[in-house]
């Protein structure tokens, strides 16, 4: 990925087509910065260097990136953009790679390219509109890697977590491909009992990422969901996640069964409309 940071990012209130900016320095890490979006976290880049992840659900998704195919170039389709802090470190980590990026705003992807001097390339692409249309319009068996990390305020868009949506994404992915999807939910889980029910229903192999307590229903946070026509490295990616700080689950097989319970699959006549999340949520 092409980047030429600027100087200094200055902080600021930016009111873009409906939603509201906030660019916020970290006072702790003088190359951090995090982008707000309708007061949600968003994105946290560390200028300084690329691999940093901040958020613990794209640490878990960068473990499972770091498995696919490891050593070779892989093409990724990103739905949702922010300040790009994921597809900058698959560009830091993976020589080669060829990334999409769908971000619906065109006012916040020229912010971000303002603000953070992100710039496309031969290995990065960001193209405006919805990412729904955006994955349509793949060619078939093109990408190694989806990912869909695209929220309006708090919540994901209910278009993106139908199985119409998800059988588009198996149609884009190779047949060895990896869809990852970032969740957020809390007690009872019937959002995320829901996204996995959906993606059981479309991919043959399917696993659920989270902190303990999450996935016991006693906070809210986020969920990782890790799907593939292929069989998934559960063992590695466990062993990889026990090194997180907090205690992290790998959920597959008969314990991802029992997760699922009864919780119906989502289609494009029937979407999950979520619950209104907590007001202290913490992306």
């Amino acid at each position: 990925m092409a980047r030429k940071r600027p100087t200094t990012p200055q902080p600021g209130t930016h009111h873009l087509t409906d939603v509201t900016a906030e660019i916020v320095q970290d006072l702790d890490a003088d190359d951090g910065w995090m982008l707000l979006l309708d007061g949600v976290p968003n994105s946290y880049l560390n200028l300084n260097d690329p691999t940093h992840l901040e958020f613990e659900y794209q640490q878990w998704m960068a473990r499972a990136v770091d498995l696919h195919k490891p050593g070779t170039e892989i093409s990724l389709v990103h739905v949702g953009g922010g300040a790009c802090a994921f597809p900058r470190y698959v560009a830091a980590t993976r020589d080669g790679a060829r990334q999409l990026v769908a971000e619906y705003n065109p006012e916040l992807i020229a912010l971000i390219r303002e603000v953070f001097g992100i710039r496309t390339g031969p290995g990065l692409r960001i193209r405006a509109g919805d990412g729904r249309d955006v994955v349509a319009g793949q060619h078939s068996a093109s990408a190694d890697v989806l990912v869909r990390d695209a929220f309006v305020g708090p919540i994901v868009p209910p278009h993106l977590t139908t199985v119409e949506f998800l059988s588009d994404v198996a149609r884009v992915l190779r047949p060895d491909g990896l869809y990852l999807a970032n969740v957020t939910d809390g007690p009872p889980l019937g959002l995320a009992r829901a996204e996995v029910a959906t993606a059981r229903a479309t991919f043959a192999h399917v696993a659920l990422v989270s902190e303990t307590p999450v996935l016991k229903g006693r906070r809210y946070g986020n969920l990782t969901l890790i799907a593939s026509p292929a069989p998934l490295p559960i063992l590695d990616l466990t062993r990889l996640l026990a090194r997180s700080v907090a205690p992290t689950r790998v959920l597959h097989g008969d314990e991802l069964t029992k997760f699922v319970g009864g919780a119906a699959v989502t289609t494009d006549d029937n979407p999950l409309m979520p619950p209104p999340p907590p007001k202290h949520l913490i992306k």
